[in-house]
């Protein structure tokens, strides 16, 4: 009866937490991945190239890569519900530099800032998610929370696209930040004052996370399944327009259907990874790899096109719950005073596999051709593929 009751107290103090979480999931997923849609017109507004104008998504990622750790750390006796606070605070202010910046420079600088709030939020949300919920429901509750992001990709960056087709790119960043207002507010009224803070954990412990095996094989697992989406998504727009034939007015259309497809990816991710982790995740990459070798060959096709980007985005965030709540199972056993630091660590390998894909991707861009793009992701998650194959192996045999 009292475990029975403990859930049911669980259950009632976890769902509005998981809303507030949701909410500010939904600003930062937006912010991340808005200026996707608006690489052409950023690109002609500021007289740049498309490559460069990439830089606006793989230098967010290393400002969330190089800040969460640090701040994380830094952070670790702050009571997490004000730091959750403060953290959307830096989102509006580097949101609203953005839209006020007058050349490509202060733009990317702004985005760098503003990643800072990502990487903290997210590694510090995952614990909370895990934390106000029974146990066999914890990949589900990240995965609610990352719902947020995924409902991003729906309705907030498609409609951000429009926005700044529309109104120009710097209404899209004001909009932005006007959901940083909203998802502060949510904070302060939905979490409670009374989370279960984190053991304070010493710097020899967050270095045993950097030395942990692993933990270090599950970063690489993440960096690399994560991050080849992103050679070809970060030039997605360009591909539908240049190698598929859309109008720039049908994108936006079609990144929503791409963002329907990571709402369902996202939520089928969690429930397939509550039970088994490392089994489900080895499935999923390898499928997510064929998509993107598939891409290469439909996307001058219209509808096959369509077809494959919407697979393409049930594959591409289905991982994220899986490889969240497998790094925090990892850390609870090895280093369990630095449960924060390890996520931290692992939102950071996220966002060094974004900034890498999108690096190679704008390689590949002025090199061989935009249309190799797909084929070239689908190799780089091929490698984490082979590397969680070995992190299945070294379970069985009792070396994880």
């Amino acid at each position: 009866m009292s475990s029975i009751a403990t859930n049911i107290q669980e259950r009632k103090g976890g769902t509005p937490a998981l809303m507030a979480l949701a909410i500010s999931a939904f600003g930062i997923g937006t912010t991340e991945f808005v200026p996707v849609g608006l690489l052409s017109s950023l690109a002609n507004d500021l007289n740049i190239s498309i490559t460069l104008a990439g830089l606006l998504i793989s230098g967010y990622a290393m400002g969330v890569a190089v800040g969460a750790p640090i701040l994380t750390a830094a952070t670790n006796k702050m009571s997490r519900k004000s730091l959750l606070m403060m953290l959307m605070l830096i989102f509006i202010v580097g949101n609203s530099v953005a839209a006020l910046s007058a050349n490509f420079a202060l733009l990317l600088v702004a985005r760098f800032i503003t990643a800072f709030s990502h990487g903290v939020f997210f590694s510090i949300g995952s614990t909370i998610a895990a934390d106000v919920v029974p146990e066999n429901k914890r990949a589900s509750a990240i995965a609610f929370m990352f719902t947020g992001l995924t409902v991003a990709t729906v309705t907030g960056v498609p409609l951000g696209t429009f926005v700044g087709q529309t109104f120009g790119w710097r209404a899209t960043f004001w909009g932005v930040a006007f959901l940083g207002i909203i998802a502060i507010i949510a904070s302060a009224i939905l979490i409670p004052a009374t989370l279960k803070q984190a053991p304070p954990s010493k710097f020899s412990d967050n270095f045993k996370v950097l030395t942990n095996g692993p933990l270090l094989l599950t970063f690489a697992i993440t960096a690399l399944g994560y991050g080849g989406t992103f050679v070809a998504f970060t030039y997605l727009a360009p591909i539908l327009e240049t190698i598929t034939g859309f109008e720039p007015s049908a994108v936006s259309i079609i990144l929503l259907v791409y963002g329907i497809a990571v709402a369902l990816g996202n939520t089928m991710g969690g429930k397939l990874a509550n039970k088994t982790p490392l089994k489900a995740l080895l499935w999923m990459f390898f499928i997510q790899a064929v998509v993107l070798f598939v891409l290469t060959f439909t996307a001058p096709f219209k509808v096959l096109g369509i077809v494959t980007i919407f697979f393409l985005g049930l594959l591409s965030f289905m991982n994220v719950p899986g490889l969240q709540i497998y790094v925090v199972q990892l850390a609870e056993k090895y280093v369990p005073s630095a449960v924060n630091v390890a996520s931290a660590l692992n939102i950071a390998a996220f966002n060094v596999g974004i900034a890498i894909g999108a690096f190679i991707g704008g390689l590949i861009v002025d090199s061989i051709g935009i249309i190799h793009t797909p084929w070239i992701g689908g190799v780089m998650v091929m490698g984490a593929v082979l590397l969680t194959f070995w992190s299945s192996i070294l379970e069985k045999r009792g070396r994880i």
